[in-house]
This record gives C-alpha cells, sequence and structure tokens, in this order.
C-alpha cells in the first residue's frame, strides 16, 4: 500500500490536563482538544489524521452517545470520561471525568440513552446520562457475577443486533483450563437477566463488532506468550451462532496445537479463525466501516487497533490493520496506519477504534492519553467534515 506521512502545519491550541471527579461524581472540565495533525503517522494517501481530544489518561473502550458525546474507559487510571465536542468541530472541547476509583472500568457501552460500565467483575448502568455529565447519577448495578480475577478481567462490552449485552470473560492465566465460565463471551438482557455463554475456547478478546450484512459476531482473540516469538498467531473470528468453541487451551489460530494442552484434543474439533493475525499484535478493538468518507473500497472492511507486542524480541503491532472481506473470507491482512512505533520503540498504543456520523474514525492510544481522528480527503481536495 501506498503511503505517505502527514507533513501538515501544526495548529496548536492551548491544551490542558482535565481535572478528577471524586467517588460522590463531583467532576471538573477544561479544554482538551487540539486540531493538531499527527505527523508520525503514516496513512494511504488521501488519509490525515488529527488529535481529536488530549488529557484523556489511559484512553481505552469507546463508544459515542446518542448526543454525539464521546464515552471512553480506562484501565489503570480507574476513570470514565467524556469527551464533549459543543461546535460539532470534530475536535473535543472538554473532557470531563465523570466517574473514578472503579476497578478497571475498561468497558463502556450505550443504549438509549444510558451508559453501561463493565469493571472487572461487575456491570453499572448510568442513566440518562448526557443530561447529566456535570453531575452524575448514582450509577445502577446491573450485574456482578463475573469473576474477580484480574489476570485478563477487564472487558470490552457492547450491545448486539438482538439487543443483548455482549460481555466477555478472559482466561484467568496465560495458558490453562479454566472453569467453563473463563474463556468466553457472555450475554445478557439490558437489565442483567438472562445471562448465558455465548461462546467458548477464546483467551482474551477485547474488541468484537457486528457484520451489518447479517448481524454475525466477528471478534479479536489474544494469542498465548511463551510459545516463540512467531507462535501462535492471534485471531479474527466468527460467531454465527450460540455454543461454537474457539479452539483455547487446546489449540490456537489455524490448527496450531498447545505445547501444553494439544495432545487432549484435535485441532480439527473447533471453530478456526476468518484470519490468522500476526503474533502478539494484541488485536484489540475492531469494527465494520460502513461510513461514506472513506474511499468505496472500504466498504465493510474491518479496522483493527493492534495494541503491540510485549515480550516479543522484535517488537510488532502498534498499529491499525485492514481485513477485506468477500463475504465471509478474508481475502486480504495488511497495515492501514502505523508509526506508532519508532526505531523498535513505541510511544502510543492504540485501543480501540469507533466510527463518526461523518464517516471519520476515533482511535484511542492508552499510552500517550489521546484520542486521535482519521479523516480521507476527497477529490476535490475538500476535507468530508
Amino acid at each position: 500500500m501506498q503511503k505517505i506521512t502527514n507533513t501538515f502545519i501544526l495548529v496548536f491550541i492551548l491544551l490542558s490536563t482535565p481535572g478528577c471527579g471524586s467517588s460522590d461524581n463531583q467532576n471538573s472540565e477544561e479544554p482538551a482538544s487540539a486540531y493538531q495533525n499527527v505527523p508520525e503517522i503514516n496513512l494511504p494517501n488521501g488519509f490525515n489524521i488529527h488529535v481529536y481530544a488530549d488529557g484523556v489518561e489511559n484512553a481505552r473502550s469507546m463508544v459515542l452517545g446518542e448526543k454525539g458525546t464521546v464515552f471512553v474507559g480506562s484501565r489503570t487510571a480507574g476513570k470514565v470520561y467524556a469527551i464533549v465536542d459543543e461546535d460539532q468541530d470534530y475536535k473535543g472541547d472538554k473532557v470531563i471525568t465523570i466517574v473514578q476509583n472503579m476497578n478497571q472500568p475498561n468497558g463502556v457501552a450505550f443504549r438509549n440513552g444510558d451508559l453501561y460500565v463493565a469493571e472487572i467483575s461487575k456491570i453499572w448502568k448510568f442513566e440518562n446520562i448526557e443530561d447529566h455529565l456535570d453531575a452524575p447519577p448514582e450509577p445502577v448495578l446491573i450485574s456482578d457475577a463475573f469473576p474477580t480475577d484480574g489476570h485478563h478481567g477487564w472487558k470490552y462490552i457492547a450491545f448486539g443486533p438482538d439487543d443483548k449485552l455482549y460481555v466477555p470473560v478472559g482466561a484467568p492465566c496465560n495458558i490453562c483450563l479454566p472453569d467453563e465460565i473463563y474463556a468466553s463471551i457472555t450475554r445478557m438482557d439490558p437489565d442483567g437477566s438472562n445471562m448465558e455463554i455465548f461462546a467458548h475456547g477464546i483467551r482474551n478478546t477485547v474488541g468484537f463488532d457486528w457484520n451489518p450484512q447479517d448481524d454475525v459476531l466477528w471478534f479479536t482473540d489474544n494469542g498465548r506468550d511463551w510459545m516463540g516469538d512467531d507462535l501462535p498467531p492471534d485471531e479474527l473470528n466468527r460467531a454465527p451462532e450460540a455454543g461454537i468453541h474457539f479452539g483455547y487451551p487446546f489449540c490456537h489460530g489455524s490448527g496450531v496445537s498447545d505445547t501444553e494442552f494439544g495432545d487432549q484434543r484435535d485441532c480439527n474439533e473447533f471453530a478456526g479463525p476468518v484470519q490468522d493475525l500476526d503474533p502478539h499484535v494484541a488485536a484489540l478493538g475492531m469494527l465494520f466501516y460502513t461510513g461514506d468518507m472513506f474511499p468505496e473500497e472500504y466498504q465493510n472492511t474491518i479496522l483493527i487497533a493492534e495494541h503491540g507486542s510485549w515480550n516479543r524480541s522484535t517488537p510488532i503491532g502498534y498499529r491499525l490493520t485492514k481485513v477485506q472481506l468477500d463475504d465471509n473470507t478474508a481475502t486480504s491482512y495488511e497495515t492501514f496506519a502505523d508509526g506508532w512505533l519508532k526505531n523498535g520503540s513505541p510511544w502510543g498504543r492504540p485501543v480501540d477504534v469507533i466510527q463518526m456520523p461523518n464517516g471519520s474514525i476515533l482511535v484511542s492510544d492508552d499510552a500517550s492519553g489521546k484520542i486521535y481522528n482519521i479523516t480521507y480527503q476527497n477529490n476535490r481536495g475538500i476535507y468530508s467534515q
């Protein structure tokens, strides 16, 4: 893919790190936006990237509210943020800390005006949140049915086309044969009732989306560590129905037998990935692109945030990749945006990617505490904002 490095003029706006709300829902807010291009990031011709919001400590999973608020979860910060674009120019004007002191509130979801937040073992709901950003309501406990394990305990959550809330439960280890609730994706009604395990054999998924053509769930999965630099691959999977087992801990990727558990089961017993991703890239958030800003060939392309390897001898990942499909078959897997890894050392780590109403996308970066906006320049030289 032909790439260019953005070299546009930097336009600086005063930045301030937002204050933190207290446990009784007090909060403070400061200007947090800089319409600032990011020349370090390489993109295909015609694409541009700028800072949407800064000062979003440990920015992780994102969800868009009905009134345009971008909600962002975190892990190490223990906070949930609301980014407000008051003049609708696709630059965040305020970052508001709406809650703090939570136990790794990575996952956020939105439904009918309410924000859902996932801690390690609990799901909470903040009702009518966009009308109360300055004084968030007391959260309503939806479920406390999840394990308390910290290892792979942080969660990505989302509502599916069936109006069920999907909640993964990662394996409490690198490689082990855990109890049934672990290494799974669960789902429940919006009020927390009728919880069930939807899929098994998933080491740790922190990103999923539904194909808009048939409403089928697709998800990324992180492969195990300590089988070498090049094994096993991370995975992009498809779950067309409930009850499918994807192989963990017995098998990984396309028929890679585990060194500890592989002799117990045959890899042919399990569903294989649609696409083997590169090994140890820590594939996290993903989406099916459905906007009308990007070129036509991006329609229904999957975009994946690869957080980056942590123990590979040569680091890889730290980028966005795209997977093109022909029906349910992957036809290509290649880099879409990179540059967060410079001279073998990362200065940023992409986590999640969401689509905005104008067809641009937002990318969260938990290392730099920034949210980026990626746009496309049309043939007339005008950005479609």
